[in-house]
């Protein structure tokens, strides 16, 4: 695992770090716009004070921080996998490149010794899981990594209820940020409440350091953060789009890991690109907040 000098030297001065994902990078956007917004994302990041560490393996390496040379072979290459945890070793072995997940980049980020991660929204309890027992590997890695990850909430493809449901058996603290409502990726309300409200990144530091003093800091801490309903997808729209594009599912085989980009490419047609564009305004929310809750916790 090789740490960035700036990142390397940020941790070892308690400076705020945000770790990033790079699946959005490698199979979330459209090229060649996907390495445009791997720019900003950083920058934001940069605006708010702290240093970005955006995750992925390069030629087998696993790397905190990528140079440009990393970022454009993630953003462009057409062998860059989809890594999960279990992917990691496979994928290192062969000296492959790999793009991380939201389990993967927390697994990594904590085991480097960075406490916040910026994602889009959670992977969760699929639809029909009741047949299918398909959940996210996203679920158990948070139930033991102690890291903070901001996100907009569980992607709306999924079911928000059954998530949440999982999530409390696993014991992973979920708060609402500035919202009593959990948000639902593309839609600043996903009808379900947040077991807990904060409204300052200093809340989230506060949160953080009980969990420290209480023995409960081996789990991660989610702060869901929501769209306003100005930035967010159109609810009607989008609620009759998902309903054709779970019945195009059933009716075209798809399962397994293959329904949620199906789904999402599905929305992002079916909305004429409103989807991805309520998409990036997440993620690059996201990265200016976890910013801000870096240095909230650096400072403590």
């Amino acid at each position: 695992m090789r740490i960035a000098p700036e990142v390397a030297e940020a941790l070892a001065h308690r400076r705020p770090v945000v770790a990033l994902e790079s699946t959005l990078i490698s199979h979330g956007l459209p090229r060649p716009r996907n390495l445009g917004i791997a720019h900003e994302v950083e920058a934001k990041v940069r605006d708010g004070g702290a240093v970005p560490a955006t995750v992925a393996l390069v030629a087998g390496e696993a790397r905190l921080g990528l140079d440009e040379e990393a970022l454009r072979a993630i953003a462009s290459r057409e062998d860059v996998a989809k890594c999960g945890v279990r992917d990691l070793a496979p994928v290192a072995a062969r000296r492959g490149y790999g793009a991380t997940t939201v389990a993967a980049t927390a697994h990594l980020a904590a085991r480097a010794g960075i406490r916040v991660f910026a994602t889009g929204g959670l992977g969760g309890i699929h639809r029909r899981a009741r047949d299918t027992w398909d959940e996210s590997a996203d679920l158990d890695t948070l139930a033991r990594t102690g890291i903070v990850v901001v996100c907009a909430g569980v992607k709306s493809i999924l079911d928000v209820g059954a998530t949440l449901e999982r999530l409390e058996t696993l014991g992973v603290t979920v708060l609402g940020y500035g919202t009593d409502r959990f948000p639902g990726f593309y839609l600043s309300d996903s009808g379900h409440p947040v077991p807990w409200r904060v409204d300052s990144p200093r809340e989230v530091a506060a949160v953080l350091a009980a969990q420290a003093e209480l023995g409960t800091d081996g789990r991660a801490v989610i702060v869901a953060n929501p769209l306003s309903s100005e930035e967010q997808l159109d609810p009607e729209l989008h609620d009759r789009v998902l309903s054709d594009g779970l019945m195009a599912a059933d009716r075209e085989g798809v399962a397994g890991k293959e329904v949620t980009p199906f789904l999402l490419d599905f929305l992002h047609r079916g909305t004429a690109g409103e989807s991805l564009a309520a998409n990036l305004r997440l993620v690059v929310r996201n990265a200016a907040l976890a910013a801000e809750i870096a240095a909230a916790v650096a400072s403590e």
